[in-house]
């Protein structure tokens, strides 16, 4: 097992809650899996460390909140390595699980953080697996590969008919990209003094323009006035679109109670230059700081708009505990781990079977995710999970593939021809606010291609 890294430096920089990012690190691992018939097989997986979004307390650095994750990664490395009795992919997730949460908590690490570590892990070893069976990540989830099987460790999946949950998923050739508005995007050419000039939009009418796009995730800051002030900025430019756009907002935790966001709702519904904007909203993510977020009901601001957890989304009961508060939904990110992803979708057809409605339900959200394997490992989980757009900003605020060796560019260009564009450097390519990604359906965990191995550093141990 290797855990390599290389440093990424963004183009605009990105807001969200109380961080300005402006450059950050790409985590790899690297993982050999070898079948009892003695073959075996490299997978790969790659994920930002992103700093103030797992640990958002004020007295850490963004260093001190890569070496966390990397503290995470180096205890799933032990506990993977040390000859536990799993027999299956899953087995290993399941039997570690509970270890690797303890462990990380005596280290100081939450939750959130410590998952991290075999989120990564977890999909390199599925990449294996998936690759040494010749199948794809769709083929492998639906015939169970991996042996998921929660019951024994979640009993609420005792009657549950996993294999045939999984056998159901059917994943699509085309996803919606929501394009994420930062705290301090500009908006209009007006807001933009200085321009970085590398040929892709800088402004969200910019954006509009050259990506087409008609789903939308709106960072909110916590003060209701200011928020709605920039929300009618923004709206001012969404309401020109001729066809129906589509909006998400996302607090990141930043306001302190449901009432302090229903201030918010009320504020914007009562102006009526957000009146479009109102309509279109589709759900609230995490407008609460998760120290208190699952202690008191929501229910009164999800009669307005259905409202998920994210940052919430700590461990394996925190989806349960959610909708016990009034939550109706749960992000999907692979940095939570694909497991976490998959047992979440089959509560919401369990619990939506038991209701007799579609009550419960899954988003996909992003964490500036770069081209190659991270953005590819997620668009495949979100379309296998029946979801039809998700979040995506690594595009955004990261030019392309720009500052990686042009061998490696143009491997993922050729395996992938049409998630990516051509040119110097290669970049997603998005036509009419959507990709492509029928070329993720190949053998291993939708990637066709490797990274240069090479010109990475080595994660220190």
């Amino acid at each position: 097992m290797i855990l390599r890294e290389r440093d990424v430096r963004l183009r605009l920089p990105f807001r969200f809650g109380a961080v300005t990012l402006t450059e950050a690190t790409e985590a790899y691992a690297r993982v050999r899996v070898t079948l009892e018939d003695g073959r075996s097989a490299w997978g790969q997986a790659a994920e930002m460390l992103a700093p103030k979004w797992f640990d958002k307390d004020p007295a850490l650095s963004n260093a001190d909140n890569a070496e966390q994750l990397r503290s995470a990664l180096r205890l799933a490395k032990a506990l993977y390595l040390e000859g536990r009795i799993a027999h299956t992919a899953f087995g290993l997730f399941a039997e570690s699980h509970h270890f690797q949460i303890a462990e990380g908590a005596r280290r100081g690490l939450n939750p959130l953080v410590a998952g991290f570590g075999p989120a990564l892990l977890d999909r390199a070893v599925l990449d294996a697996l998936a690759s040494l069976h010749g199948m794809s990540l769709a083929e492998a989830i639906r015939a169970n590969l991996p042996g998921i099987d929660p019951a024994h460790f979640l009993p609420e999946f005792a009657a549950f008919d996993v294999t045939a949950f999984l056998a159901r998923l059917r994943p699509a050739e085309r996803l919606h990209i929501r394009h994420t508005v930062g705290l301090v995007d500009p908006i209009t050419a007006a807001d933009r003094r200085e321009r970085v000039g590398d040929g892709l939009p800088e402004t969200l009418e910019e954006v509009v323009a050259a990506y087409g796009h008609a789903y939308f995730k709106l960072k909110v800051a916590g003060d209701p006035v200011a928020d709605v002030a920039r929300l009618g900025a923004i709206a001012a430019v969404l309401d020109r679109l001729a066809e129906p756009y589509h909006v998400t907002l996302d607090g990141n935790e930043q306001y302190e109670s449901v009432a302090a966001t229903l201030e918010l709702w009320n504020r914007m519904e009562r102006t009526p230059a957000l009146r479009r904007l109102v309509n279109a909203v589709l759900f609230i993510e995490q407008p609460i700081a998760r120290k208190v977020a699952l202690i008191h009901d929501v229910s009164a601001l999800a009669a307005k708009r259905p409202v998920i957890i994210d940052e919430s989304d700590g461990d394996l009961d925190a989806f349960p505990e959610a909708r016990n508060a009034g939550y109706r939904g749960v992000s999907s990110k692979t940095c939570k781990g694909l497991y976490k992803s998959i047992l979440n979708r089959a509560r919401c057809e369990l619990w939506n079977a038991a209701a007799g409605r579609a009550e419960l339900f899954m988003s996909g959200e992003d964490l500036t995710q770069q081209a190659g394997i991270a953005l590819q490992h997620d668009l495949a989980l979100v379309s296998l999970l029946g979801l039809t757009h998700v979040e995506k900003n690594g595009h955004h605020y990261v030019n392309g593939m720009a500052g990686r060796p042009a061998a490696e560019q143009r491997r993922f260009l050729e395996a992938h021809p049409d998630l990516y564009a051509p040119g110097d450097p290669v970049r997603l390519r998005i036509e009419r606010g959507q990709v492509t990604i029928r070329s993720l359906a190949c053998a291993g965990f939708a990637t066709a291609a490797e990274p240069d191995w090479e010109s990475m550093r080595e994660m220190a141990s």
